[in-house]
């Protein structure tokens, strides 16, 4: 546990959740650090294992950087159900840490990637063509993710052998259709923050294509993403809040969201992925954004005498 800035005495104190691996944070998190300071905000980072740290102290505990909870997510649900004061609350956590929200989301009317699962011992014949993505329905950072063209015997074998081996390890298989516009238009994440009126919209950035083949079983926390700023179309922004809107229990509890769009076929917007639990911010990429992110952690702290 790290503490930022002192003294402390008075100030509503804010642990800013992250993981072993980054044990200051990510970099860009860490520049909402400074605008908080200037608001009279005492923060401190806290590793989300480590059993030192007593989290009933912290007025707000806000979720950054847990990135290595896919292989422990029971331990991890667990872990946040224990967490007074956590946001995002820990149900979200629950339903947002598991993919298979995704099914939820569709049967809503929400367009989203259409997605095929397989359960740990299910049998699972590959599509004959097309390039596909596999991935675990538990997972963060693209881990365990890869790219197949299922009309190459080699990309075949690969890919039933990645199925098999998120099944052994007990894990639940995604198969999506590989959407080629992001390889042009990029993925869009809008990044909506909690406001005076509740969520709002702060700002967008565009992701590069990242999945090039198979996965080959790297380790590392996360992939790394080109990113770059980009303006939010009135067509990303309609199907962005028919995604929140289909969050269940409302968005008002939410200190943030990130929702992750790429052109389907016909052009339009769809679904990837509904971040809730420890999305990237991305706040170095918008003027005013580390403020905004600021603002919204003082607009959760609880109201104090």
């Amino acid at each position: 546990m790290t503490d930022h800035h002192q003294p402390t005495r008075g100030k509503p104190r804010v642990a800013l959740v992250t993981c072993a691996a980054l044990p200051d944070l990510d970099p860009d998190d860490r520049l909402a650090l400074d605008p908080l300071a200037a608001r009279g905000v005492a923060t401190e980072i806290a590793v989300w294992d480590d059993p030192a740290v007593d989290w009933s102290g912290y007025d707000l505990v806000v979720l950054r950087s847990p990135w290595d909870y896919a292989l422990r997510r029971d331990e991890f649900v667990a872990w946040a159900r224990t967490v007074p004061a956590l946001v995002n609350p820990a149900d979200v956590v629950a339903w947002n840490t598991d993919k298979r929200y995704l099914a939820e989301l569709s049967a809503a009317g929400v367009p989203t990637v259409p997605t095929a699962w397989v359960a740990p011992g299910e049998r699972w014949a590959a599509p004959p063509s097309g390039e596909h993505v596999l991935k675990p329905a538990v997972s963060a950072g693209s881990q365990d993710t890869g790219r197949y063209d299922l009309a190459d015997p080699e990309h075949r074998a690969l890919a039933s052998a990645h199925v098999r081996r998120l099944g052994d390890a007990g894990r639940v298989t995604m198969v999506q259709p590989y959407l080629d516009a992001v390889d042009t238009a990029g993925e869009t994440a809008l990044l909506y923050l909690a406001g005076p009126g509740g969520l709002a919209f702060s700002h967008a950035i565009r992701k590069g294509p990242m999945l090039t083949g198979p996965d080959l079983g790297e380790a590392a926390l996360y992939k790394e993403e080109r990113i770059d700023a980009r303006t939010a179309t009135d067509e990303q922004l309609t199907v962005a809040e028919k995604v929140l809107a289909a969050v269940p229990g409302g968005t008002d509890r939410l200190l943030y969201a990130r929702v992750d769009l790429i052109p389907g076929p016909d052009g339009s917007p769809v679904l990837v992925e509904l971040e809730l639990t420890e999305p990237s911010l991305f706040v170095g990429h918008a003027d005013g954004a580390p403020d905004r992110l600021a603002e919204a952690i003082l607009a959760h702290l609880p109201r104090r005498p």
